[in-house]
C-alpha cells in the first residue's frame, strides 16, 4: 500500500513522502551539519505527520553531512517536544553507519523526553520494528 509520494524541499534538503503500511516513510536528501537544517527538516517532517497522523513514522536519511553535535542535541529534542511527533512510533535509519553512535545518543535523549524512537542501520530492521513492535 503506497500513494504516490509528496515532495517537501528546505533550503539544503529535500524530503519525499509516502505512505506505506506501516505509516509514513520520510526520505530526506540533501545537506545537513548544523541544527538549524535539522530542526527545519523534522519540523517539516512533523508538519506531515500532523497532516496524515499515521500510526508511525521511518525517517530515512541519506544526507551528507554530519548531525548536530552532541551538545545541541538536547536543544534539538526539547524543540521537538509539543509538535505532534510524540503520539508516532518513529524508526531512524541512518544510512553512514560512522555517524550512527552520535544518532542513538538523540534517539535516547528523545526516548527520554516522551518520543518512541529507535535509530537503526538498515531499513529492513526498521520495518520490522514498526509493523511488530520490540526493541
Amino acid at each position: 500500500m503506497s500513494s504516490v509520494p509528496d515532495t517537501v524541499d528546505g533550503p539544503l534538503f529535500h524530503i519525499e513522502f509516502v505512505t506505506k503500511d506501516y505509516g509514513l516513510r520520510a526520505w530526506v536528501t540533501g545537506v545537513n551539519g548544523s541544527l538549524d537544517t535539522t530542526l527545519a527538516c523534522w519540523r517539516m517532517i512533523a508538519e506531515e505527520v500532523r497532516r496524515m497522523q499515521p500510526k508511525a513514522l521511518l525517517v530515512v536519511d541519506d544526507m551528507d553531512g554530519e548531525p548536530p553535535p552532541p551538545g545541541q542535541l538536547l536543544e534539538f529534542v526539547q524543540a521537538m517536544q509539543g509538535q505532534g511527533m510524540e503520539a508516532v512510533r518513529i524508526a531512524y535509519v541512518e544510512r553512514h553507519a560512522e555517524q550512527i553512535p552520535q544518532v542513538e545518543f538523540a534517539g535516547l535523549l528523545a526516548n527520554e523526553h516522551g518520543f518512541n524512537a529507535q535509530i537503526f542501520g538498515e531499513e529492513a530492521a526498521a520495518v520490522i520494528w514498526l509493523r511488530y513492535g520490540g526493541g
